[in-house]
């Protein structure tokens, strides 16, 4: 199903001129015009605080503070206009420890360079078709790192949701024993 993106405000956060160029052309192939451009990390906070836009497009760009900080910046810092913003990471670096520190700081989706103008249309239609819940830990905050569930899970619920269930079931399976004026735990 094509999409109408003529009015979302895209920021793309890039380290390189030339792959800005080409990415901007590819969002414009899509409809979308207002498409904002930073070459590191704080000129890309502070356009992301400016502008609050709809998507922003990240790259790894270098470190210290790489797009993983940005990300984490994003997320987390007060004076995100929107950490709930969808990000989508586009690198050269496909590791899967990469992978998993860009998971790990937030980002939305993530997309590896040389990308094709299917794969980043693919990316963004996946937010629109199945957003994902954000979960806010301790040390983390942003979207659901779990895309789907597994039926045949059988380690222990860790997330909060889970075990303020498994309490409830477990006080009116409680409740329900006495009622029936059994011993609790009698039939186990």
């Amino acid at each position: 199903m094509p999409y109408q993106f003529k009015n979302i405000t895209v920021l793309i956060v890039e380290s390189s001129k030339p792959m800005f160029d080409l990415t901007k052309a590819v969002l414009q192939t899509f409809g979308v015009n207002q498409i904002y451009s930073a070459f590191g990390y704080d000129e890309g906070f502070a356009r992301m605080c400016r502008l609050n836009p709809d998507l922003v497009i990240i790259d790894w760009l270098d470190e210290p503070n790489n797009g993983m900080e940005l990300t984490k910046k994003i997320r987390r810092s007060a004076e995100s206009p929107n950490p709930f913003v969808p990000i989508i990471l586009m690198t050269g670096y496909s590791q899967k420890r990469r992978v998993i520190a860009a998971r790990d700081a937030g980002i939305t989706e993530f997309l590896v360079k040389p990308f094709t103008a299917n794969a980043l249309y693919q990316r963004i239609e996946q937010l629109i078709e199945a957003p994902r819940d954000f979960v806010r830990a301790d040390s983390y905050f942003g979207p659901d790192r779990r895309r789907k569930r597994d039926a045949d899970y059988s380690g222990p619920e860790r997330r909060a949701e889970n075990l303020d269930k498994n309490k409830a079931r477990f006080a009116s399976e409680k409740a329900r024993e006495m009622m029936n004026n059994r011993q609790p735990g009698a039939d186990k």
